[in-house]
């Protein structure tokens, strides 16, 4: 009878048994996903395939004017140089407290970065002719209001200016110059005294003013007979503005062109790594519930819906274990499920896998900041490094050694090619490292502003062929400084480049107070921002960032115009690149059909992008 039983309904075992294989392979599908490596539209190219830049023949297009015995003069000097270099500007630079102005034949635009104008006596009437014959003068800063400036100043397009400076709150945008400019304010972290106080020409054309009821014009340009003046009436300057520089210098000449990124990147910090245990007081005042489930159920769901709502892919940075372990052989984390859920739904959303350490450790060892703050000078050091040293080179390269295991282990056929170094510092000693031992890590993500002993970064291919791909922004909560800092980038280099922790969401000092749909809310502002600014920008990943800086490190333009055509020679492409050209006369009639060599797409104010496909670029101008 038993045994008749089970006969009887064996269809029904059979089924049930099925049905259960079927539900695990689905929940297996749900948890852990299928994924495979992405074919990335941006490969990194093997860095001895990388095709220089040709050497520039001949006179610099630019002239560089400031006086070293003056200290504004001299940050103008320091800004500019990095200015020139990211924009691939060649220019010669004179310090006239120390050589005479020098001849201005063969120059195309001359920048004066001078606080005292009554050092160029006479001859600054010199320059003025020169603009007048069809030379282009950018004024970096603005001078002290003295009267020798004043006789010029009618020629700049200043009808009067008083003698006191004015304290900017902010840029408030008259024209659509900039990417992402008009129709909002943008705060000035640290206003001081910087701006002449003045009433300009009818003949001057405005595209900023101050952000208050006085709306001071803080910068525009001036036709001076056959030429031109661009005045930037601003005296701020650094890293974060320098997009804004860069657009008052491309206005100079009837056109202008230089290499740009076209990259927008979006890093998760800590990301695959172990959750937290235990509530927050914020996720359990607003939701209920655990950390790990907020992780789960809320966070990482709607951080998948902004990807798709706005084509993001984002790359996670692994943290094994976060340990204080300092010593190999370091001991795998064998917790792995929350691993395997995150990355594969990371995988699956076409992100990308990179590293960040075996734990939260920075790689540098005793002394290694030495060099940074006044301790050791005056004898007392104190330190600005809060965590432990690693002993030796040897420990640091196996703990890295242990990730990129860990990391192939649980994600098969995935090679991890972004090391994005833990809390933004990383020593010269393991830099090195990186470059000589781990030739699987093509590029290091940092960041692009100074802190104390943060590892700064420029985005450029590094001598050793690592590449350098520094973020911009980070957080849920973009302030004022981002906020500039993220319109500057736009229209600098057209990146977006953004980092953000999972934990944001438990620091009161990352916003964590206000609630994660308020933080959500202010995330989702700049990315409205970003997407209506830049809706065509690419989409990448860290290692696809990496790529688009290869390119554009590597590419330098030659730009040429007549009555009928601009004309860009290109040296240094690869494959495909992208260009800004600003056109400010004559200006296409038609985009689409004007070009070959490429393709050309108006993105308003007179800035183009250029997708550049041969080394010879013709625009047939309208």
């Amino acid at each position: 009878m038993k045994r008749n039983s089970i006969l009887r309904f064996f269809p029904v075992i059979v089924i049930c048994i099925a049905f259960a294989l079927l539900s695990a392979a689905l929940i297996g599908q749900h948890f852990y996903g299928s994924y495979a490596q992405n074919e990335s539209p941006v490969t990194i190219l093997p860095a001895d395939s990388l095709q220089r830049a040709a050497e520039k023949d001949g006179t610099a297009e630019c002239l560089f004017l400031y006086n070293s015995q003056e200290a504004n003069s001299v940050l103008a000097e320091e800004d500019a140089r990095a200015l020139f270099e990211q924009l691939h500007v060649t220019a010669d630079f004179a310090d006239l407290s120390a050589e005479t102005l020098p001849s201005l034949e063969g120059y195309e635009k001359v920048v004066t970065a001078l606080v005292d104008y009554g050092i160029l006596g006479e001859r600054a009437y010199e320059i003025m002719d020169w603009v007048g014959d069809g030379g282009g003068l950018m004024v970096y800063f603005p001078p002290q209001g003295d009267t020798f400036f004043r006789a010029l100043g009618a020629q700049m397009g200043i009808r009067e200016s008083g003698w006191e400076m004015y304290e900017i709150p902010g840029l408030r945008f008259r024209s659509d110059l900039m990417l992402g400019g008009l129709g909002k304010d943008y705060t000035i972290e640290e206003p001081y005294e910087s701006a002449l106080t003045l009433d300009l020409s009818s003949e001057c054309t405005v595209h900023m003013v101050s952000a208050d009821e006085r709306e001071l014009p803080v910068l525009w340009e001036y036709p001076h007979g056959e030429g031109r003046v661009v005045f930037m009436n601003f005296g701020i300057m650094g890293k974060a503005y320098r997009g804004i520089y860069a657009a008052a210098y491309s206005l100079l000449s009837e056109a202008f062109c230089w290499p740009v990124i076209n990259g927008s990147a979006f890093y998760l910090d800590d990301f695959p790594s172990p959750v937290p245990s235990g509530t927050s007081a914020y996720i359990e005042r607003d939701y209920g519930i655990s950390v790990s489930d907020f992780y789960s159920n809320i966070w990482w769901p709607q951080l998948l819906e902004l990807a798709e709502e706005y084509g993001i892919r984002y790359s996670g940075m692994v943290i094994e274990d976060y340990s204080d372990g300092l010593e190999a052989p370091f001991q795998r984390n064998l917790n792995t499920q929350r691993f395997r859920y995150f990355g594969s739904a990371l995988l699956k959303s076409g992100g990308e896998i990179g590293l960040h350490g075996y734990n939260h450790i920075p790689l540098c060892r005793e002394g290694f900041d030495a060099g940074f703050g006044d301790g050791y000078a005056q004898g007392t050091y104190e330190r600005l490094f809060d965590y432990d040293y690693w002993e030796t080179k040897e420990d640091m390269g196996a703990s890295l050694e242990e990730l990129i295991s860990f990391t192939q282990e649980l994600y098969p056929g995935i090679t991890p090619q972004v090391y994005v170094p833990p809390s933004n510092i990383l020593s010269e000693e393991a830099r090195r490292m990186i470059a000589e031992d781990f030739p699987q890590i093509r590029a290091v993500a940092s960041i692009y502003f100074e802190g104390d002993v943060e590892y700064t970064q420029e985005f450029e291919v590094a001598q050793d062929g690592v590449v350098e791909t520094p973020r911009v922004i980070s957080g849920l909560i973009i302030d004022s400084f981002m906020e500039i800092a993220a319109l500057s980038e736009l229209n600098l280099h057209y990146v977006n480049s953004h980092f953000q922790h999972p934990d944001d969401v438990l620091d009161a000092d990352r916003g964590a107070e206000m609630g994660w749909e308020a933080m959500k809310n202010r995330l989702s502002e700049y990315l409205d921002w970003l997407y209506t600014s830049a809706p065509d920008i690419r989409n990448l990943t860290a290692s696809e960032m990496a790529g688009a800086v290869q390119r554009y490190d590597s590419l330098d333009v030659e730009l040429s115009a007549t009555g009928e055509e601009i004309v860009l020679d290109l040296s240094g492409l690869q494959d495909e690149a992208f260009l800004f050209l600003r056109i400010n006369e004559r200006p296409p009639a038609d985009p689409e059909t004007c070009i070959s060599g490429g393709t050309l797409q108006d993105l308003g104010g007179g800035l183009y992008l250029v997708t550049a496909s041969e080394n010879r670029i013709v625009i047939e101008r309208g």
